[in-house]
Formats: C-alpha cells, sequence, structure tokens
C-alpha cells in the first residue's frame, strides 16, 4: 500500500490520486511550522527583552554602590530588579508551555499512543490533534501575542487528512499479516507487543529532542519488557523471531509523517528565487546524486542501495578519486624574482 506525502499543490495531489492511486497526505512539517512562524518569533522576542531588561536593572544598581544616595535609591532599585526577575520567570516558563504544547503535538501523530504504547485509531488520533491545536489557541489568547487567525485555520485544515494515516497504516499492517493466517492471540502479540516494541525502538533512534526521548522511553521500556517476558516471544525460534522483527520493521518504515524540508521541490524552489535566472543543469544531477547515494539512514544504508539491493561505492571518495593534483596558487612577480 502506497501513498505520497506533499504540501497542498493540486499537481501533487492529483499525482497522487490520479496517477499512482495511493493516499495523498498533508506533510506534517507544514502544519507544525505555520505553528512556529505564527508564535516562536513573538514569544522568543518576549523573552529576549524580559531577559534585557533585567540586566539593566541589576547594572543600575550596581551602579548605586557607594554613591551618597544609595540608602535612598537602593530600595527603589533592588524592587525593580524583583520586577524584572519575576517577568523573566513568567515568560520563560510560557516558553517551556509552549514546547510542551508543540512537543504533545508532535507526539500525538503515531500509530501508537506514548503514554502507554497501545493501538489508536484515526479517530482518536483527530481528536488528539484538535485538542492540542485548541490549547496552542488557548495559550496564546492567555498570553499577549499576536492573533494568528488564518494560520491556525490552515494549521486545522489538513487535520482530518494527517490522521487518515493511522488507519491507512493498520490497514498496511492487515495486508502484511494476512497470508499468514495468525490466530487472534498470535494478532493480539503482534498488535501489542512485536509491532509498538519496534516502532518504539525506530522513533527512540529518529528523534534528537533528549525530552522526548526521555518522555519515548519510559513506555517503550514497558513495551520491551512485555515482549521478552511473553510467552509466544519465549517459544519462537530465533531465526523465526528475527523474521518476524524484519516484516515488522518494514511495514514501521512505510510510516512516514513528512517529506523533507530541504531537499526535493523546496530546495529548488528556494535557488531558484536566489539565482532568478534558472539553474545550471548540472546542478539538477548533483541534487539527484546526493540524497539517494550519500544519506544515510540509521542502519548506514543508503536510498538507492535500498531500491536497487545492492552496495554502491562511498560517493565522497568516488568524486575524490576522480580529481586530479589541484595547480598551484598563482605567485606574484617579485615572490617569483626571490625565490631565483
Amino acid at each position: 500500500m502506497l501513498s505520497l506525502v506533499s504540501d497542498r499543490a493540486k499537481a501533487l495531489i492529483q499525482l497522487a490520486e490520479q496517477g499512482l492511486e495511493c493516499l495523498s497526505m498533508p506533510d506534517f512539517f507544514h502544519v507544525v511550522h505555520e505553528i512556529i512562524k505564527s508564535y516562536s518569533l513573538a514569544l522568543g522576542r518576549r523573552v529576549r527583552q524580559a531577559q534585557k531588561e533585567l540586566k539593566e536593572a541589576k547594572e543600575a544598581l550596581a551602579r548605586l554602590q557607594g554613591l551618597p544616595q544609595a540608602d535612598h535609591d537602593a530600595p527603589e532599585a533592588k524592587a525593580l530588579v524583583d520586577a524584572r526577575q519575576a517577568e523573566v520567570t513568567r515568560w520563560e516558563e510560557a516558553h517551556s508551555t509552549y514546547r510542551g504544547h508543540l512537543e504533545t503535538l508532535s507526539l500525538t501523530l503515531h500509530p501508537f499512543r506514548i503514554s502507554d504504547a497501545a493501538p489508536q485509531t484515526s479517530a482518536q488520533v483527530e481528536s488528539q490533534l484538535r485538542t492540542a491545536v485548541e490549547a496552542i489557541e488557548a495559550f496564546a489568547h492567555c498570553h499577549p501575542l499576536p492573533t494568528r487567525s488564518d494560520a491556525m485555520h490552515k494549521v486545522r485544515k489538513p487535520l482530518p487528512a494527517l490522521a487518515a494515516l493511522v488507519d491507512f497504516w493498520w490497514r498496511g499492517v492487515q495486508q502484511d499479516w494476512e497470508p499468514c493466517v495468525l490466530s487472534p492471540h498470535w494478532r493480539r502479540w503482534v498488535e501489542a507487543c512485536l509491532l509498538p516494541m519496534v516502532y518504539g525502538e525506530r522513533q527512540g533512534a529518529r528523534t534528537r529532542c533528549r525530552r522526548r526521548q526521555a518522555t519515548m522511553q519510559g513506555a517503550w521500556e514497558e513495551v520491551r519488557t512485555a515482549f521478552d517476558q511473553h510467552a509466544i516471544t519465549q517459544r519462537l525460534a530465533p531465526q523465526v523471531l528475527a523474521h518476524g522483527k524484519a516484516g515488522a520493521t518494514d511495514r514501521v518504515n512505510a510510516l512516514q509523517r513528512t517529506s523533507s524540508a530541504v531537499e526535493g521541490r523546496h530546495g529548488s524552489l528556494s535557488q531558484m528565487h536566489h539565482h532568478h535566472r534558472g539553474l545550471p543543469k548540472r546542478r539538477d544531477k548533483v541534487w539527484t546524486v546526493l540524497p539517494n547515494f550519500d544519506c544515510r539512514a540509521a542502519d548506514g544504508t543508503t536510498p538507492a542501495s535500498r531500491f536497487f539491493r545492492q552496495t554502491f561505492p562511498d560517493l565522497f571518495e568516488t568524486v575524490l578519486s576522480h580529481i586530479e593534483a589541484l595547480p598551484q596558487p598563482r605567485r606574484r612577480k617579485h615572490q617569483v624574482a626571490l625565490s631565483h
């Protein structure tokens, strides 16, 4: 089962629905990015302004030391420092709360709940996504942040299509395991132990945020323990268990929530805006080679090696082997004369 993750360009939607006849899913990156554009800059500006005012108040208090009017002006200066410190604390806590809302939104779009690794449906995910977006809007209203009604409308609009990915992924799971004719007991083991265990390991390796890793780690450790102690896991031969893990890994890798934020269409458009007069033809070839032969997954494989099922020489070493000796730098005439 195929799905195409892209922005909402009509040509890309038509390509998925009519050309490839597959699910066209919105890019989750654009949803989160729209929220960040709306509030992150304004919130960061308030934090920096509060820190600057606190620094100035402390410097003013320090300048009063040793002055004749210090006894008279010091209490007022100290009160100003306390007020500025409270303002800094307020905005830093607000920034932390805002980051927590973004983290909740990011951790929601998964086929398993991050809190307890329980399977979830598209309806449950959509409800949680809407709740997370509403919490961000309520946060913006409670703080003097600019109102972004149009931007938040763009955020809410693709939520049903985003949530549809979860049921689509579960249909793929059923299609993969249908030839095996599993009993209900074995299906529960696959859905409640094997898949969440593999999914947790994969997401933990892909997540760079330490706080999100810590959030995931607790739930996945419990799943790992339940998987190791399950009767089916202990009865299976090592080679059979390895085969099952490999199949689960393929299904987990098939879940794509977002396309690349810098490669492909976005990178090409960005370069065209900078150059104005088009791009050299050779650059398109370079952009085709780099992501396919040099970008590596967690297991060290490249997209080209996974697609063609064979290994390729290292790209950097291949390019370096075709570079001849570099020419010597040009020397000025008086340096040439002195050397002779």
